[in-house]
């Protein structure tokens, strides 16, 4: 089957093709009830119950292609899309100085925006160092070899701090020094994996590099002396979807599906006296539902309580007088 000639009249959806967001990604759009089934390895889905196709492309690519409107939404790393607005300033302000700048173009709705944070994926870009080396600080590293694959990050970064040792500190004076196009003095070399290894080989005195558990920077003998971005996995769209109706369908299904992850649904049986102090304890997202019982002077509650909040709830609805408590899984849920 020739996936690419069923493509027209579907939103195409960028979904990360491996790396550390593919399964929990997988796993989002499963509970999304997004049913489809990629065959043979192929980047591209035909999902079977929405006018949708899924596009597998590496993370860092995503970005672009949503940005540029080739792509009307995507799953990728807060990371990714920094270091593509980066290279996007960067970009821009060398096409300005050639004269290259088309008006026209310029006037057009590209770029992505954020609509959620999908609560996977923490990590750090941080910058590293030899573990047992003399360096302390970021600006330590100023004029020496950095090792990245996030070099339009890097850049701005190092930039910022060679900024501060000419004196320029205050935000508002940076802002008016364009650093996408400063001459550094600090080198940035690209690196496209192993970035880790860049110290150890001699290749470079630091790198800028995503730390998750840390046991990968230990291992190769780092430690980070300092955060670019803090970063997770994220929803995006274009700025121009082909169909808007269908992104915010899918964006309420995915935010229903982070919301269940996140809560459960506590009941319990409480005295109408005890009741107040039962509902400070579980007020619910927005309020707790309460129910008469045939019993004289009882009610039922339900509410929604944050899953890791859970034990300590329970522990304190006993306190108050509450019986009968009990603890459900919730698989969906939607809010306006």
């Amino acid at each position: 089957m020739d996936l690419v000639n069923h493509l027209e009249g579907r939103l195409l959806f960028a979904v990360p093709k491996k790396g550390r967001l593919l399964q929990a990604a997988l796993n989002l759009l499963e509970g999304a009830d997004i049913q489809f089934k990629r065959e043979n390895r192929l980047d591209i889905a035909l999902v079977k119950n929405l006018p949708i196709a899924l596009i597998f492309l590496p993370a860092a690519d995503i970005p672009t292609f949503v940005g540029e409107g080739r792509v009307d939404l995507g799953i990728t790393g807060f990371d990714q899309v920094k270091e593509h607005d980066a290279g996007t300033r960067a970009l821009a302000r060398l096409r300005r100085m050639s004269n290259e700048w088309d008006a026209d173009k310029a006037g057009k709705p590209r770029g992505c925006e954020t609509v959620l944070d999908l609560g996977f994926g923490f990590c750090r870009l941080q910058v590293q160092v030899p573990a047992k080396g003399g360096y302390a600080e970021g600006k330590d590293l100023i004029g020496k070899n950095i090792g990245t694959s996030f070099v339009h990050l890097a850049r701005e970064y190092f930039a910022r701090l060679e900024l501060e040792q000419e004196g320029v500190k205050d935000a508002a004076q940076q802002q008016q020094q364009p650093l996408e196009g400063r001459k550094l003095r600090t080198k940035i070399i690209e690196l496209s994996g192993s970035v880790e290894a860049a110290c150890a080989l001699g290749v470079a005195d630091g790198i800028v590099d995503l730390v998750e558990s840390g046991e990968t920077m230990k291992a190769a003998g780092l430690k980070a002396i300092d955060t670019v971005v803090e970063t997770s996995a994220i929803l995006i769209k274009s700025k121009a979807p082909s169909n808007p109706a269908l992104v915010s369908l899918i964006a309420s299904r995915i935010h229903g599906v982070i919301t269940a992850q996140k809560y459960v649904l506590c009941q319990y049986n409480v005295p109408r006296a005890k009741l107040a102090d039962a509902t400070h304890v579980t007020p619910g997202k927005r309020a707790a539902t309460v129910t008469s019982l045939d019993e004289e002077g009882w009610v039922a509650v339900s509410a929604m309580v944050e899953q890791k909040r859970i034990a300590t709830v329970m522990d304190d609805l006993v306190q108050v007088g509450a019986t009968d408590i009990l603890v459900l899984d919730i698989h969906n849920t939607r809010s306006s």
